[in-house]
């Protein structure tokens, strides 16, 4: 499936032939309330109606504001969510989402695209 740009187009939303939804941010934005309502719009969109893995990169993200990262806290078409990122930076606002909102399903933080990959498809909470 061809990518889908995200309502604001600050990203991308695409269901990958794997079955994994994988949702790209832009290098360099700000993610503010309306770039997460429309990005989750945009996962359920491309879902479907059925749930799937998700790979979010988040690797070249800027800023997620408080009021965006509330709007990751509401169930989508994931049933589990892999965050990606290459930074001490991206570790910190994922370790800080993760210890501030309840995820709607599992949710871990990775550096590696094949480690995240590999628990994506693995489809167990270890």
């Amino acid at each position: 499936m061809d990518p889908m740009l995200v309502d604001g187009g600050k990203g991308t939303v695409s269901l990958r032939t794997d079955g994994i939804i994988h949702l790209a941010w832009n290098p360099r934005v700000r993610i503010e309330v309306q770039d997460a309502q429309a990005a989750m719009e945009a996962v359920n969109q491309v879902a479907g109606g059925a749930e799937y893995p998700m790979l979010v990169d988040m690797a070249t993200t800027a800023d997620v504001t408080r009021e965006a990262r509330s709007i990751f806290s509401i169930p989508c078409a994931a049933n589990r969510i892999a965050l990606l990122g290459t930074s001490p930076v991206d570790r910190v606002m994922a370790n800080f989402f993760l210890s501030v909102h309840v995820p709607p399903c599992p949710t871990r933080f990775f550096t590696s695209r094949d480690e995240s990959m590999a628990w994506l498809l693995k489809g167990n909470d270890e």
